[in-house]
């Protein structure tokens, strides 16, 4: 059941204004439209198809600026002032550290074990040292438990003892810690009763110490939460915690982050990751390339959930994707395929020619320091002895390079060709890549001999016949078709007309990939501008959240809840498995369940139901604020949609205001104030604002 302030919308009204008013969309528009775009429309045209939706006011600049002179100027984002954003993403420090620098003040797993193994060193900053020695204390605990788990089992003790861990699941940790957290994985989300009570007795102590560190100026609010035991830590820091909130705000962003980082410091890298990717999305003046950046990513995607992505992918977006989203194509091919990110997630990192030194068990000489060409071996190429190598040539790259990243499934390459890219970039590979390490080329690695790739004699070149196969597609004809092809679903519709793909594609070979002159092409095409493309294309659960967020002009103070709805809508950030990254298509994201969940998440919105996030519902209505319920909707429909709703959208509305069948209580309700969360809930999750 879907609650109001003052009464309930249930979910057979919403769906119904959904679906139904999608159905008939299409055709109510054009009464909506103007020939040829024009005015207003075409304003609003272009700010929902080049930026995440416009903010109160855009429509009014952009249409007094000159739609074609505001376009340009966003193509070029180094020219636009985007401090204001700057200083949002400020206390996010991680943003700014390079891969090692991440890894060293948030350590994963693997260098923990290195410590405890002696293989490596504690760090000497106090700070570092408590988030190890928390991380250390957890896993050295998680063990013992698992080792008390084991002796019980063996001694059948798994019958119905104290130690049973079989059963009793903890649906809500005493100590913060949630089934399926990293805290808890070694314990399956089972925990035993003798666990529970050292948990909540953790709780007790850090609830006490709570109320004694809000007595504390935050310097020593924060030695004294680094004395604290682990179990007590974790207790206090988990956002379940009564006073965490309190604790944390007026520390400084390094304290908050380290206070965070005591409770799982992998998690405040993607924590900090996603939050600055909503606050880009939402407050960038820079909204081409945030727009841009996004389709690379999603295009050339990672995923955030396999092992070291988790803190090469801060590093891939800042370096490798937003610096050219709107630059060469084949610059932005040869970063991706250079980057630790794209070469851990795909696996060539671990491929290794069958015929290479390293394959073979040859040894070569150490002191030769040359890149590029086969380097001398010992004499007689005397083997040496090595453990069974477990890796040999990887295909993954070369498949979903030439598949995804450029030619397209049906490009005109074969499996043969798949084999043979995969033998050129044998040897691109990461030096120590779980410390953060970059990009290098292992000639050792690397395959002899020719390749032939799509009819081309590739000669022996080391790592130079990587960037001569990326310069082949980058410049192939059906490299141009796939890529324009994904532009224009992604700016002008799921099924785009081939004559603008063509022409893209046309400026796309003559123009070197040159991915401005692409945007160009498209933006002074005919399609982009004809009547039947405005409010053609469904938005993504990330393009519907950001831009409610924009045209309600909200003030983001904690971007956490916004994470999760976007989890709950089925399109987690960073969050594709998969190569192929998200679907730009309507099919994907039209659904009863997922348009009730988009409901759900307007009517929070607006109601300001939404933790750490406040919007301008109200400024909307002005000083005099709402007249009568029918007022206070056409107020709305300007203010959200600029007055352009279908008959469909308004009656079914008007319906609802009016019936309290559906509502449960009137809302349209002359004896009460009209509901003005309500209205602008129905308002953002209406089938108009849904498209863009």
């Amino acid at each position: 059941m879907l609650r109001t302030r003052n009464g309930l919308l249930t979910p057979a009204f919403c769906l119904t204004l959904s679906l139904a008013s999608f159905t008939v969309l299409a055709a109510a528009k054009k009464k909506l439209e103007t020939p040829g775009m024009a005015g207003r429309q075409r304003a609003l045209h272009a700010l929902n198809r080049f930026t995440f939706g416009p903010r109160p006011g855009d429509i009014d600049r952009v249409s007094q600026q000159g739609v074609e002179q505001w376009f340009e100027q966003q193509l070029h984002p180094e020219k636009i002032d985007d401090s204001a954003l700057e200083t949002r993403l400020a206390p996010l420090r991680t943003l700014r550290m390079n891969t090692r620098e991440i890894v060293e003040n948030f350590p994963p797993p693997q260098l923990l074990k290195a410590i405890m193994e002696g293989r490596e060193s504690m760090p000497r900053d106090p700070d570092k040292r408590a988030i190890y020695e928390a991380e250390i204390a957890r896993y050295e605990g998680r063990q013992e438990r698992k080792n008390e788990e084991s002796k019980s089992k063996e001694a059948g003790g798994s019958e119905g003892g104290k130690n049973d861990t079989t059963t009793n699941p903890a649906p809500t940790d005493p100590a913060g810690v949630q089934p399926g957290s990293a805290a808890d994985a070694a314990t399956g989300g089972k925990l035993s009763e003798e666990e529970r009570s050292r948990r909540r007795e953790a709780k007790l102590y850090a609830d006490m110490k709570a109320e004694e560190l809000l007595d504390m100026p935050p310097d020593q609010r924060m030695k004294e939460i680094l004395k604290m035991p682990p179990d007590e830590q974790r207790a206090l820091l988990n956002p379940r915690a009564d006073k965490r909130d309190e604790v944390l705000a007026s520390m400084s962003p390094k304290q908050r982050e380290t206070a965070m980082a005591l409770l799982n410091p992998q998690q405040v890298v993607q924590s900090e990751l996603m939050q600055s990717k909503l606050l880009r999305a939402t407050y960038s003046e820079r909204q081409l390339e945030e727009v841009m950046t996004d389709f690379w990513f999603n295009h050339f995607n990672v995923f955030v959930g396999k092992g070291a992505d988790r803190y090469l992918i801060t590093s891939y977006e800042r370096d490798v994707i937003r610096p050219n989203a709107l630059g060469k194509f084949e610059d932005l091919l040869v970063a991706t395929a250079k980057s630790p990110a794209m070469l851990f997630y795909l696996d060539n990192w671990l491929s290794i020619g069958p015929d290479s030194d390293e394959a073979r068990g040859l040894r070569r000489n150490p002191g030769y320091q040359g890149f590029g060409r086969r380097r001398p071996r010992f004499p007689a190429n005397r083997p040496v002895k090595r453990k069974a190598n477990r890796d040999g040539l990887n295909e993954n790259y070369g498949r979903e390079l030439m598949e995804l990243h450029t030619l397209g499934v049906n490009g005109g390459y074969t499996q043969h060709d798949v084999t043979e890219v995969a033998r050129v970039f044998t040897g691109w590979t990461i030096r120590e890549p779980r410390k953060g390490g970059d990009y290098s080329f292992e000639e050792r690695r690397h395959d002899p001999g020719e390749k032939f790739v799509m009819g081309k004699k590739i000669k022996e070149n080391g790592e130079k016949e990587g960037l001569e196969v990326l310069h082949l597609l980058a410049h192939h004809p059906s490299t141009a078709k796939f890529v324009c092809t994904k532009l224009a679903q992604r700016f002008v519709s799921d099924n785009p007309p081939q004559p603008l793909v063509d022409r893209m594609a046309d400026t796309f070979l003559k123009k070197n990939g040159d991915i401005r002159e692409v945007l160009r092409t498209l933006y002074k095409s005919p399609e982009f501008w004809a009547p039947d493309a405005y409010r053609a294309k469904v938005k993504t659960p990330l393009e519907f959240v950001v831009s409610a967020l924009r045209t309600t002009n909200a003030e983001i103070q904690d971007p956490t809840p916004l994470i999760g709805t976007l989890q709950n809508l089925g399109m987690p950030l960073y969050g594709m498995q998969p190569p192929t990254g998200y679907s730009m298509k309507a099919e994907t994201w039209v659904n009863s369940s997922a348009l009730l969940g988009r409901m759900n998440f307007a009517l929070a919105l607006a109601n300001d139901k939404l933790k750490g996030v406040k919007t301008g519902t109200a400024e909307v209505l002005g000083a005099a604020g709402p007249k009568d319920a029918h007022t206070t909707l056409t107020a709305f429909e300007h203010a959200y949609l600029d007055g352009g709703v279908s008959e469909q959208t308004h009656s079914a509305i008007l319906k609802q205001l009016d019936d309290p069948q559906i509502s449960q209580r009137k809302l349209d309700d002359s004896a009460r104030p009209p509901n003005v969360g309500a209205i602008a809930g129905l308002i953002l999750g209406s089938p108009e604002f849904q498209k863009r």
